[in-house]
This record gives C-alpha cells, sequence and structure tokens, in this order.
C-alpha cells in the first residue's frame, strides 16, 4: 500500500522557518518527481513546489520562489520542503504528492499520490 506521511507542520510567527518532511512507502518513489500542495481554508488545492525524479530540476508557485526550498533524498524515500520568511498567507494544510511523470510538474493531475497533510500556521 502506498502512503505519504507528512511531518513538520505547526505554529509559527511571521517571517518564521518551517521545514516539513515527507517519508514515502509502499514502493519507491526515485522515478517520478515529488511535489507539495497547499489549501488553505475556502479555497481550492494549489500548487507549491516541485522537484524532478533525479533531483536536478525544481518549479515552484510565484507565490513562494526565493523563500521555500523542495528537496529529495532517493535513498530514504523523503522529500522535504524548507520554508523561510514565512507569512500569513502561508498558513495552509500542506500536502506531500507523488507523481506519475518524471518531471517538475506543476500541475496536479500528474500527483497521482498525496499524503493526509500536514497544518501549517503563520501567525502576524
Amino acid at each position: 500500500q502506498v502512503q505519504l506521511l507528512e511531518s513538520g507542520g505547526g505554529f509559527v510567527q511571521a517571517g518564521g522557518s518551517l521545514t516539513l518532511s515527507c517519508q514515502g512507502s509502499g514502493r519507491t518513489f526515485s522515478g517520478v518527481a515529488m511535489g507539495w500542495f497547499r489549501q488553505a481554508p475556502g479555497q481550492e488545492r494549489e500548487f507549491v513546489a516541485s522537484i524532478g525524479a533525479s533531483g536536478r530540476s525544481d518549479a515552484y508557485a510565484d507565490s513562494v520562489q526565493g523563500r521555500f526550498t523542495i528537496s529529495r533524498d532517493n535513498a530514504k524515500n523523503t522529500v522535504s520542503l524548507q520554508m523561510n520568511n514565512l507569512k500569513p498567507e502561508d498558513t495552509a494544510v500542506y500536502y506531500c504528492a507523488a507523481g506519475s511523470v518524471g518531471f517538475a510538474s506543476y500541475q496536479s493531475h500528474n500527483y497521482p499520490y498525496s499524503g493526509q497533510g500536514t497544518q501549517v500556521t503563520v501567525s502576524s
């Protein structure tokens, strides 16, 4: 059974940092892209960041470019999201996702697997 388990969410003041981690199990994800999406209350789920299968390419939403960094460790079947200079508008449930393609896609339909999410709350 494929599972993605997120951790690292929490409460932080604006300007602070958090690192989210995602542990995959049930299969290896080394050959596919991994990504992070988020969903704020009353809003649709949106793309945050993705990383290609080899880890050499990545993509970011404009709203997090320069503040967030995605990385992966294929040997450990993990993907992480370093979030710096957090803003109140970053408050959301963050979901780890595993793709069906090898490139760093921003399109949700390329990510058939998703975790249960971890809450990030940023206070002003």
